[in-house]
Formats: C-alpha cells, sequence, structure tokens
C-alpha cells in the first residue's frame, strides 16, 4: 500500500515524474558542460553515457499521461456518471406514467438510495452517489411540496450555475479547481502553485473549459424551466447529462496531455510498527 496522496495510482506517477525530474537536471548539467555527461560516485551505471533525448521525452509523456488518466478518476468514472443520470430519467419516465409528482419523485430518490446502498455494501466510496441522492431528495421535496413537476430540477440547475461561478473564480483566483481536484489524486497535491508554471496554466485552461461547457447546460435547460415544459426539460436534463461531461474530461484529458508531469510533494514517511 503506497504512502502517496492518491494511493498506488499517484505513486507509480511520482515514480515517472521522478525519472522526469532526473532528465531535467542532466539537461541543465549538460547544457552547462557540454556534450560529454558524467556522473561521479554512483557507480558503473553512471559513466560516461549520453543523455539520451528520446528516452527521456518518452519518460516525459509517459508520466503526463498516467496524470492526465486520472480525470475520469476523479469525477467518479463511469458509475459516477450513472448515479448522476438514471435517477432523473426515472423521475420523467414515472411521471410520464403516473402523472403524480409524488409517485415520479419517491422512485426517482429510491433508486438514488439503492445506490448508496449497492456501493456501502462493496465498500466502494459514496461521495458521488451520496451527492446525487442529496440532490434528488432535495428536488424531490421542492416538488412535492409545490406540486410542481418541474421543480424536481431546479436544485440541479442552480447547482449548475452555482458550480461554473466557482470554477471561474477558482481559475481568476489562481487555485484552478481542476488542479484542486487533481493534485491529490496524481500525488502533486499543490506544488503546481510555484514549483510548476506549466501545470498551473494547463489546470487553469481546463478549468475555464468546463465554465463554458458546463455552463451551456443551464442556458438551454433554465428557459425550459420557465416555460413548464416538463417533458421537454426532463429529456432534454437527462441528454444534457452525460455527453457534456465527457466532454469537458476529454478536453481536461488533451490539456494535461501536453502539459508538464507533475512534481511529486514531499511526503513524510511514517515509520512502521516494530521498525
Amino acid at each position: 500500500m503506497s504512502n502517496h496522496p492518491g494511493g498506488d495510482a499517484a505513486a507509480r506517477i511520482d515514480l515517472d515524474a521522478a525519472d522526469v525530474a532526473a532528465w531535467q537536471a542532466a539537461t541543465a548539467e549538460e547544457a552547462a558542460a557540454g556534450p560529454a555527461r558524467t556522473t561521479e560516485g554512483t557507480g558503473p551505471a553512471a559513466d560516461d553515457r549520453p543523455l539520451d533525448p528520446a528516452a527521456a521525452e518518452a519518460a516525459r509523456k509517459a508520466a503526463s499521461k498516467e496524470a492526465a488518466d486520472t480525470v475520469l478518476q476523479a469525477f467518479g468514472g463511469v458509475r459516477g456518471m450513472i448515479d448522476m443520470t438514471l435517477p432523473g430519467l426515472v423521475f420523467i419516465v414515472t411521471y410520464n406514467i403516473t402523472h403524480q409528482v409524488s409517485a415520479a419523485a419517491w422512485a426517482a430518490l429510491g433508486l438514488s438510495a439503492l445506490f448508496v446502498v449497492a456501493r456501502l455494501a462493496r465498500r466502494e466510496t459514496i461521495q458521488h452517489a451520496f451527492s446525487g441522492v442529496f440532490g434528488v431528495a432535495l428536488g424531490a421535496w421542492i416538488a412535492m411540496k409545490s406540486g410542481k413537476a418541474e421543480d424536481f430540477y431546479l436544485p440541479g440547475l442552480l447547482w449548475n450555475v452555482g458550480y461554473c461561478i466557482a470554477l471561474a473564480v477558482s481559475a481568476l483566483a489562481r487555485w484552478p479547481m481542476i488542479g484542486v481536484m487533481l493534485g491529490p489524486i496524481t500525488g502533486e497535491m499543490f506544488t503546481w502553485r510555484k514549483e510548476n508554471p506549466g501545470r498551473l496554466a494547463a489546470y487553469t485552461r481546463a478549468t475555464w473549459a468546463w465554465v463554458v461547457i458546463m455552463g451551456l447546460k443551464p442556458v438551454i435547460l433554465f428557459p425550459l424551466y420557465f416555460t413548464h415544459n416538463v417533458n421537454l426539460l426532463g429529456w432534454l436534463k437527462v441528454a444534457l447529462g452525460i455527453p457534456p461531461l465527457l466532454l469537458a474530461m476529454y478536453v481536461t484529458w488533451q490539456i494535461l496531455l501536453k502539459a508538464p508531469p507533475p512534481i511529486k510533494a514531499p511526503v513524510d514517511d511514517e515509520e512502521e510498527p516494530g521498525n
């Protein structure tokens, strides 16, 4: 078991990042001392061997790709997207069958609760399932109190607006939310803020991409909410659930592929009992 933030995946990223750091140091030494590269005190493996730029570049790309691949994990993976999308689908289907707000609300809430129970039974994280059940419960309560089916979607719409505002503010404050979310998973924590300006720039671009892509949902759905067209609102809400999320993650992945690899954060290794 790794002691690195983010677990074993972060440990693997750190190993690759260490190779890249060694390459960067060697490049600086080579620029100062000329093409011949010698290392003293490191044994036969560090003989007068020329630096292999192709291998160093491959190591850099591998470290960047490993870090980029954490994007899906950070947002709950496929299961997380299903947990967030299916309750809304169940609501609109049940409402069309029963024409009762309460029945549709309880069906959606029951499915969300089932997701939480299933994750608990498998000893999986309930972060995304729990946030989903909270949103569904709030929407169900508001819809049942008002008697208006479209109110089931109101908390989600307001959350989307607040989320986009938070993303924009974080980017302007040079604490881009994508970096804050991915840092612990990659093992870099917040070294990207001052030690890795290229990654700070990448995280900032990725965060603005999320603002634009995720901001399309409330722009499209809020006018429908005020028309009280529950069916169109419900089906579009489902249709705009996973595709924009996948697009935002893909854009983030592409940005991070071209970014410098993570610089691991210092980790205080705790002494194991008995040592």
